[in-house]
């Protein structure tokens, strides 16, 4: 079972547009928070603040180069928010093929 915390900032982050959009862009490679900031119609701070989301999150990591923050997906920080969709998936799966094998025995077409 995955700890509550970890999903909530997950989803949490998941959960803007904004944020979504700067990890579809890591997915490029790294980039600088002023080339992720670049094409957004917001203002660097803004930016700023979104990406402090992601990398509390875990899903984004920083790396210090000279004067320059670099960021790049941290694709584990996906794998608890994944897990706990598998594992809904997988319960309510089982439980509609037991309703269908139910009717199924009880004689009524799917």
């Amino acid at each position: 079972m995955v700890e509550d915390s970890v999903l909530d900032r997950a989803y949490a982050a998941l959960a803007d547009p904004t944020r979504r959009r700067l990890l579809e862009t890591l997915r490029d490679g790294d980039a600088r928070l002023t080339d992720l900031a670049e094409p957004l119609p917001m203002s660097f701070a803004g930016v700023s603040r979104h990406v402090a989301v992601l990398e509390t999150a875990g899903l984004v990591r920083r790396e210090v180069r000279g004067r320059e923050h670099w960021f790049s997906v941290q694709p584990d920080g996906l794998t608890a928010a994944r897990q706990w969709i598998d594992e809904q998936n997988a319960f309510w799966a089982d439980r509609a093929d037991a309703l269908s094998e139910r009717l199924r025995r009880k004689g009524h077409p799917r």
